[in-house]
């Protein structure tokens, strides 16, 4: 079963892979905006992570304690 539009066949493989691209690239972008947002907000702090690379090592200070990551969950600061 084919249905042609304009020389472009909207049941074959060309179309899903552009289907799925497009869903993709949407996805992309959402994910994209949440991270935004959340460091906007102040939910997250994603620049501290950012040295998690460099400072692995047993010794290092943690990011951030367990009791704050908890606190946040509740609602508390």
């Amino acid at each position: 079963m084919t249905l042609m539009i304009d020389g472009f066949d909207l049941f074959g493989r060309a179309s899903a892979y552009l289907v799925v691209t497009v869903l993709l690239v949407i996805f992309l972008y959402a994910y994209i905006v949440y991270l935004y947002r959340a460091q906007r907000k102040g939910l997250v702090d994603y620049e501290k992570y950012s040295d998690l690379v460099l400072n692995d090592d047993i010794n290092d200070e943690l990011l951030e304690s367990r009791h704050n990551k908890e606190d946040k969950k509740r609602g508390e600061k």
